[in-house]
């Protein structure tokens, strides 16, 4: 049993989760910044959590 190949299918999705999560803190601590930077942050974090979703759909399809 090889357990390197067994295992290897979690390592993305592992860190796909990782990487929303960190998007979604993010997002919450947005509220630390003036008007102009929270609008721009969010469309920044806003894209960055489409690709990611997107890159989930593609694993878990």
């Amino acid at each position: 049993m090889n357990i390197d190949h067994d295992i290897a299918p979690i390592y993305p999705c592992h860190d796909l989760l990782v990487e929303i999560g960190k998007v979604e803190m993010a997002m919450d601590y947005l509220a630390r910044h003036d008007d102009a930077r929270q609008a721009q942050l969010r469309a920044r974090l806003a894209s960055r959590m489409d690709d990611l979703r997107a890159e989930w759909r593609q694993l878990a399809g």
